[in-house]
């Protein structure tokens, strides 16, 4: 471990406490621990990212709670110095909720509140306070007043403006106006009425309303009141104008609006709505200077993702990440570089074989901090603007596992949050690129009072002879045999790698006496571009060959795992691979458990929402490549069909629409195979919701017990 000095150096109590319950997902409790439950999972508390005051020496963070017996959520905030490890956190009394807390550089906290205002309505306002040193908030003051809600905000570094977005009409030269959002109701029904050159009709688990978009305007801000109209930064409507969401939906956020270093612009992402639009991965990144003339595109010969603008302190540079080839949503993203003086820009990680997904600047300019999936890990890297040499950072004791929402302070320090497959996110503190501190323990200390378990990391010569690597995850100090399951990710060019999740959590599932196993089969994330490629009109080729031998490698690496008794279970992709499985490998699990999986790859391609995603994965439209399509088609193997399948699916979930989960149900009721479907009416692609979470792991847990603990029920409570 690296040597810690100055204010972190009497910490290292803590540092030693923390490590009691190490990263690399192993944690340490009494032999009597029990394992962790669903309830555990579901009611775990969460996180948020820190901000930091404008001097450095106090950071704001949010925490989200979930009652154990109505599982309703609330959000607390707290304030803590940054530099005193032993400082107890203070809760924040705002009067009311409060949510999207960020400084400005006036010293005030600034946060999104649906509270009632000054006319009595409750709707989604910009409020500000004073927080004295000890954490105590002044009486909040109401920045904002419009006629629409707001979705989110940003305050200009020089303070003296406020960008704020939300659903506005394009017609709409204020924020909110009569009559926003209704040209689509034509009456006199409820039915809504879609021209055939408007883009998305729906897209994630939203319909689309025509004419109302994600719009940014920008306020003078002045004594802690927004005044004026506003100015639209998408420019004045018209035949030329731009139309199109900021930030781009389905999962945009304030990484899409940056504010230029001197306030007298904003750096903006945007994607066009139009005819293309479902076919098309072009967005954009613009610039409007607030004279209300058009923004202007600095990206536009790039006809693939241009995303997260961060301009450097001083002015001169913007970085950005982009994708290179148009139409392709796992293409690398290469950090790149634009002089905003002479305009020339250039690809700074070209010769990096990894794909970043978040940028920040020290705040002297002189180094540019970004993550990127490496392996199984998700560290933080070091990129020189200059030269463009990278250079892993080594922040943490064992794996660098998941680490997130990096903010750089000064002297050299990182405020961070990291999180592994043994316990959730956490806010971190490293001093001069050293290894971190805990500066939190939200769920830390509940997650060490659990059953332990291990995580171990192994890989093997999988299809072609490549290397493939996997996990597997079991309580610790189990005593005989555990039954395997076999975890399959979705994407497909995504990871099961070291990270918590809220959803797909190998330690609850590992906590029911099972152990699981996971495997980056070619197509996944963090492995080169090359190995994410490989996929491409080859789904169930390589990935199948690498899972069967992915799950031989780790049973024969772990004997206590019970290969005779194994389950599958995987979502969207993954529950496409369910349904693969069922039909070319019939005889291996005793069950499947398919979520939001892909049944009939021609019905698929004309109900989902994205098409730029099957068209690239598949080479083309299904009238292009039919054969293709047909070749991967599950659909057409339900003849081999024997496996008992459990189905899942959500009838929000537009991007695999609930009929294919409908359809394998019918496929295997006509074939008499024992299987279930559960269906949640308030769910999209994934389950949310803290009930759901528990009726889903409810009902998983009985079905696999089923198969493989002769049915002795739910191990959920």
């Amino acid at each position: 471990m690296k040597k810690i000095t100055g204010p972190m150096a009497c910490s290292l109590a803590a540092l030693a406490a923390y490590l009691a319950v190490p990263a690399s997902a192993q944690t340490s409790a009494a032999p009597a621990a029990r394992p962790m439950s669903a309830v555990d999972l579901v009611t775990m508390p969460r996180v948020g990212a820190p901000v930091v005051s404008p001097n450095g020496q106090h950071m704001v963070y949010a925490v989200t709670n979930t009652d154990p017996e109505s599982f309703s959520r609330t959000t607390t905030l707290y304030w803590r110095p940054v530099m005193d490890m032993d400082a107890e956190p203070v809760a924040l009394d705002l009067g009311g909720d409060a949510n999207s807390a960020t400084f400005g550089p006036d010293g005030y906290l600034y946060f999104l509140s649906g509270r009632a205002g000054t006319g009595g309505d409750e709707k989604s306002r910009i409020w500000r306070t004073r927080i004295s040193p000890a954490g105590v908030a002044g009486a909040p003051e109401q920045v904002t007043d419009f006629a629409a809600d707001i979705a989110g905000f940003a305050v200009a570094p020089t303070g003296g403006k406020l960008a704020v977005w939300g659903e506005i009409s394009r017609e709409c030269t204020t924020f909110g106006c009569e009559g926003d959002g209704t040209a689509h109701l034509t009456g006199p029904g409820t039915g809504r009425l879609y021209e055939g050159d408007t883009g998305f009709i729906r897209h994630w688990d939203t319909w689309e309303t025509p004419g109302t978009y994600s719009r940014v305007f920008v306020y003078d801000l002045a004594n802690g009141k927004a005044s004026g109209s506003g100015m639209p930064i998408d420019g004045p409507a018209g035949a030329e104008a731009l139309v199109g969401d900021t930030p781009i939906k389905p999962f945009g956020g304030g990484e899409d609006v940056a504010w230029a270093a001197d306030g007298k612009g904003v750096y903006f992402v945007a994607r066009e709505a139009n005819a293309a639009e479902p076919t098309s991965t072009d967005t954009d990144i613009y610039y409007a200077d607030l004279s209300g003339e058009a923004p202007r595109n600095l990206t536009d010969a790039n006809e693939a993702f241009d995303l997260s603008p961060a301009p450097s302190p001083d002015g001169r540079q913007l970085a950005y990440l982009a994708m290179a080839r148009p139409n392709y949503e796992a293409d690398r993203q290469v950090v790149h570089l634009r002089d905003l003086r002479t305009g020339e820009t250039r690809a700074l990680t070209q010769v990096f074989d990894r794909s970043f997904g978040s940028l920040a600047w020290t705040p002297d300019g002189r180094w540019i901090v970004a993550t990127a999936q490496d392996v199984l890990d998700t560290p933080a890297f070091r990129i020189d603007p200059h030269s463009g040499k990278v250079e892993r950072l080594d922040l943490m004791a064992g794996n660098e596992a998941h680490i997130g929402n990096v903010k750089p302070l000064s002297g050299n320090r990182l405020l961070f949050t990291q999180d592994s497959i043994g316990a959730p996110a956490e806010i971190f503190l490293s001093e001069n690129w050293g290894q971190a501190l805990p500066i939190t323990d939200i769920a830390k200390g509940q997650v060490g009072e659990l059953a332990s378990i291990e995580t171990k990391r192994f890989n093997f010569a999988g299809a072609n002879g490549d290397t493939v690597w996997g996990q597997i995850t079991k309580l610790e100090n189990q005593d005989g045999p555990m039954p395997a399951i076999l975890y399959v990710h979705g994407g497909p060019q995504g990871s099961f790698n070291d990270g918590w999740s809220s959803r797909w959590n190998p330690r609850v599932l590992a906590s029911q006496g099972y152990a699981v196993i996971s495997v980056d089969f070619h197509g996944s994330t963090g492995y080169g571009q090359e190995f994410t490629d490989s996929i491409n009109r080859d789904w169930g080729g390589k990935p199948l060959e690498d899972l069967k031998l992915g799950l031989a490698a780790a049973l024969a690496q772990d004997s206590q795992i019970d290969g005779s008794k194994a389950c599958a279970m995987g979502a969207s992709y993954g529950g496409f691979m369910m349904n693969w499985i069922a039909g070319q490998w019939p005889d291996r699990f005793d069950c499947l458990v398919q979520h939001d999986g892909l049944f009939d790859m021609r019905s698929f391609y004309y109900v989902t929402e994205e098409l730029w995603f099957p068209r690239w994965d598949f080479g083309g439209s299904y009238a292009e490549q039919t054969e293709q399509y047909e070749r991967f088609n599950p659909v057409n193997y339900v003849d081999q069909w024997k496996t008992p399948m459990l189905v899942i699916t959500g009838e929000q979930d537009f991007r695999v629409p609930y009929t294919q989960g409908i359809a394998s149900f019918t496929a295997l009721q006509e074939r008499g195979i024992e299987s279930q479907l559960l269906v949640f009416p308030d769910e999209n692609h994934w389950v949310l919701k803290p009930k759901n979470s528990l009726q889903w792991h409810n009902v998983v847990f009985d079905w696999l017990a089923r198969y493989l603990k002769d049915g002795e029920g739910s191990a959920a409570e």
